[in-house]
């Protein structure tokens, strides 16, 4: 598993990334299906994921619904219109912040 000082940058562009490839999310899908892709190598904790998904909410990139299950209500985030946008924004970011790092882990040799 990656460190919490590694990852804790590229959280909130992998939460937005995931959701964006389905219709709607809730929490715990959220969490696992992170862990499940990245093979255990990336575990966000309910601690660093709710405030994420909170920021986003409050800015409008996602919206939530309630959906009653039984006495329980799970909340869904999806990504909004203008949300889409961001996400957009934030892979082309975080491409281009992966091609920045290779350029000083992976150089290439000089000719």
């Amino acid at each position: 598993m990656y460190s919490k000082e590694l990852t804790k940058g590229t959280l909130q562009p992998i939460i937005l990334k995931l959701i964006s490839e389905r219709e709607k999310m809730y929490g715990y899908e959220i969490t696992q299906e992170v862990k499940k892709l990245t093979l255990g190598k990336i575990d966000i904790s309910e601690g660093a994921l709710y405030p994420i998904l909170h920021k986003l909410e409050a800015k409008g990139t996602l919206e939530t619904e309630k959906v009653y299950i039984g006495k329980r209500v799970r909340k869904y985030y999806k990504v909004t219109v203008e949300g889409k946008k961001a996400v957009e924004e934030v892979t082309q970011e975080i491409n281009n912040f992966i091609d920045t790092l290779n350029l000083i882990f992976n150089p290439k040799p000089a000719l």
